[in-house]
């Protein structure tokens, strides 16, 4: 044995044997990998640095955009480099929960690009479990800042759940389970002054938003904590612009 492992053995106490020393160093190895990605996440800038803005400032450019493709002046992008960009992961400033409706592109709604939008859609922009999961996915790992409901003007799965209420109908296949999803904001709404597809259409975006800010532990708490805002909108069909709602 050479003169450095007999000066490295003198240090090791006595009684540690080098099966103990293996399993020491081991555990090291496991704990330093099992240690929240969070830490190796904040030591290198997120691949969209201009994506990392509060939630005021996603609002902001979020409506912006949308002002844009309203007045058919949306920006070029550049889909390579963005692509290259967001091969190691992406920070979204916003997230969309939004119909499933063939009218609606948020990415194209928000003249966006690559990487800006989380984007969940379901027929009825409504927030089952799965969906509010992925919304947590969003905020807790992403650290989108802004998130919002956007429902629009003729919504067909909405009118289908009227009809099917009005006429105490079933529909077929697995449909009735838009009908219940929908259901509570038809009934809310059904007395209402006005006309009733819109009414309802408006009461479910209100509903969903309230939902979501009251969806604990992830995201009512970032909410109370100023990180997260969750807002509401309706998408007119005919000019493509997103009326912001209040509750």
């Amino acid at each position: 044995m050479c003169l450095k492992c007999r000066a490295g053995e003198a240090d090791i106490p006595s009684g540690t044997s080098r099966r103990h020393l293996l399993k020491l160093a081991g555990s090291a190895v496991a704990g330093f990998a099992l240690a929240p990605p969070s830490l190796a996440r904040d030591t290198k800038p997120p691949p969209k640095p201009q994506n990392d803005i509060p939630p005021a400032g996603a609002l902001e450019r979020l409506m912006k955009g949308n002002a844009r493709y309203v007045e058919g002046v949306t920006r070029r992008h550049d889909f390579t480099h963005e692509r290259e960009a967001l091969v190691g992961g992406q920070n979204p400033y916003a997230g969309i929960l939004s119909c499933a409706d063939s009218r609606i592109a948020p990415e194209y709604a928000f003249d966006s690009g690559r990487g800006d939008l989380f984007v969940c859609r379901v027929a009825g922009n409504f927030a089952n479990d799965d969906t509010v999961a992925s919304l947590e996915y969003a905020v807790s790992v992403l650290k989108t800042p802004l998130l919002l409901v956007l429902g629009h003007e003729g919504c067909g799965a909405v009118s289908a759940t009227i009809k099917s209420l009005k006429d105490n109908t079933t529909l077929p296949g697995h449909l009735p389970s838009l009908v219940r999803a929908l259901e509570p904001a038809v009934k809310a709404s059904m007395d209402a002054p006005g006309d009733k597809l819109q009414n309802a259409i408006r009461r479910n975006v209100v509903d969903v938003v309230a939902k979501l800010k009251s969806a604990v532990p992830i995201l009512s708490a970032a909410v109370e904590q100023g990180k997260l805002n969750i807002v509401g909108g309706i998408y007119r069909l005919g000019d493509g612009k997103v009326e912001l709602i209040e509750g």
